[in-house]
């Protein structure tokens, strides 16, 4: 008796059931477990900090061969429920639509490839393993989630040849972009220190807030770069400037401002800061203002290179969409800027309009054209 194939659509809306907002578990990644489980696969629960993943191997460790996946469960705040028309945990079907938080970031992905995974490894058992790696930290600080289980790949001796992550990348239709790398993401917070005195005196105050505004011009005004080859230019963004001075009469002894860089292979963390630290001494020295400055880097800018793994993506995109996919490096940060440390990655998944949104919801047949695209690719890579 032939096994019947697993429902990605079915599976999505049951992981839509599980209230896994970021860090909170809520059953999905159990859910999982149990169906890789009943596959074959080993299950490994790899928590840390109270933060839950899960590591899943199909076939032999250390093989020479082995195609992973990395997704995530944990799904954003639902935000104003009421604002919602459907239940954002019913994992309600209608008008041909899935809808409920997480329908497209990216609880489909998810259950789009374990669905292809379980079919592929149970009919054509393949010489390698296919490694899934799902994590309950990617919408949260994503310090205990992808990371955690790629220290504990690297303490137990578990590798991924190349691995593919599922996060929503087509802008409007099914296959037209995929992502061979991404943006780096710097967060820089300063704090301008002067004297406090009475706005009729400021002879007698060292008012903080001019050379503040002079930084944060100059650095608005800054081009950093006219783009690379498979980048856009990098941007800069003032993101919020603060006082919270109430009096009129008041010069305030201190102001803040915080920006934030997405920059491309040009750059990194380190020369951006440098960069900065330049201007903060410059402004400081015309002014006599002292700077305080706070850096986080949430990820580096990284390239995949054009080669045998998004050829393998693009093909099976093209030949179960019509469509050839763009290269793109395009968007925010990703887990994958964590997983190009361990092996090749690129990322393909669906249309991510919704994602985020209320009422967020993917069209059925997305989905199901997700895992014919995920199935594709297992056979195409152990072929």
């Amino acid at each position: 008796m032939e096994t019947p194939l697993t429902d990605p659509v079915a599976l999505t809306a049951d992981l839509i059931r599980c209230p896994s907002v970021t860090p909170v578990e809520g059953g999905a990644l159990v859910l999982l477990e149990r169906l890789l489980g009943d596959a074959g696969f080993d299950c490994t629960r790899v928590d840390r900090n109270g933060t839950a993943n899960l590591f899943a191997r199909w076939g032999a460790k250390g093989h020479a061969r082995s195609f992973g996946f990395n997704g995530h469960t944990d799904v954003v705040p639902v935000g104003d429920e009421g604002a919602w028309t459907v239940g954002p945990f019913s994992g309600e079907i209608k008008d041909g639509k899935l809808w409920g938080r997480g329908a497209t970031d990216m609880k489909s992905g998810v259950a789009a490839f374990a669905a292809a995974a379980v079919d592929f490894v149970t009919q054509t058992p393949p010489d390698g393993a296919v490694i899934m790696t799902i994590t309950g930290d990617e919408e949260g600080d994503a310090t205990d989630g992808t990371i955690a289980l790629l220290d504990w790949m690297d303490a137990n001796n578990e590798a991924m040849s190349a691995c593919l992550v599922g996060e929503p990348t087509c802008p409007n239709t099914m296959g037209e972009m995929m992502k061979i790398g991404r943006r780096g993401s710097l967060t820089a917070y300063f704090t301008a220190k002067g004297t406090q005195g009475h706005a009729a005196y400021p002879h007698r105050a060292l008012n903080p807030l001019p050379a503040l505004a002079r930084l944060i011009d100059r650095l608005a005004s800054h081009e950093l770069d006219q783009g690379t080859d498979h980048f856009d230019a990098s941007t800069l963004a003032v993101t919020t400037i603060d006082v919270g001075n109430p009096a009129t009469n008041v010069i305030p002894a201190e102001g803040r401002a915080t920006i934030n860089i997405r920059f491309n292979d040009i750059h990194s963390g380190d020369s951006l800061t440098g960069w900065l630290q330049s201007q903060i001494d410059a402004i400081a020295a015309e002014t006599g203002v002292a700077f305080d400055m706070r850096i986080k880097v949430s990820g580096e800018s990284f390239l995949t290179p054009p080669g045998a793994l998004s050829d393998l993506v693009a093909a099976a995109v093209r030949d179960e969409t019509g469509v050839d996919p763009v290269k793109s490096t395009s968007g925010g940060t990703s887990d994958a800027r964590f997983v190009k440390n361990h092996c090749p990655v690129v990322e393909f998944g669906l249309v991510g309009k919704t994602m985020h949104q209320v009422d967020e919801h993917v069209e059925v047949a997305q989905i199901e054209q997700l895992k014919s695209i995920y199935t594709r690719i297992l056979r195409d890579y152990f072929a």
